[in-house]
This record gives structure tokens, sequence and C-alpha cells, in this order.
């Protein structure tokens, strides 16, 4: 469907947008979608180190045991 919009379709769409909303409608709009997109990738960021972490402390001991107890 996206595929045969050309340059000028955006084009119309981004005035037909601001005529609707209106310029400082739009720049509010943005900057909310901005902190979202930030939001989100510091939540993948997060859940990434969380990950590093568990798997960093499982697999620092692998000693079985019943080896520790005779050490």
């Amino acid at each position: 469907m996206l595929n045969n919009i050309g340059p000028m379709g955006f084009l119309l769409i981004a005035v037909v947008v601001l005529v609707l909303f209106g310029r400082g409608k739009v720049s509010s709009l943005m900057g909310e979608v901005g902190k979202g997109i930030t939001a989100f990738k510091k939540g993948v960021k997060d859940g990434t180190e969380e990950l590093e972490q568990e798997q960093a402390a499982a697999a620092k001991d692998v000693t079985p045991e019943t080896e520790k107890d005779k050490a």
C-alpha cells in the first residue's frame, strides 16, 4: 500500500496533518514520540543488562555441591 505513495504523496499528507492539528500540536506529538522511543531503548538496554547479570551470576560457580563440601 505504501509502495505507491511517492514524495509528493508524503508531502501532501504532511500538509494535511499540519493544517488539521496545527504546528504546536504536531510539535508536541513528535516530542512525545521521541520520549517514547527513548524510554523503549532504555527498557531494552536495562533488560539486556539484567539478563547478562543473571547469566554471569549463574556462570560464576559451576562446582557441584558435593565437591564444595569436601573442600
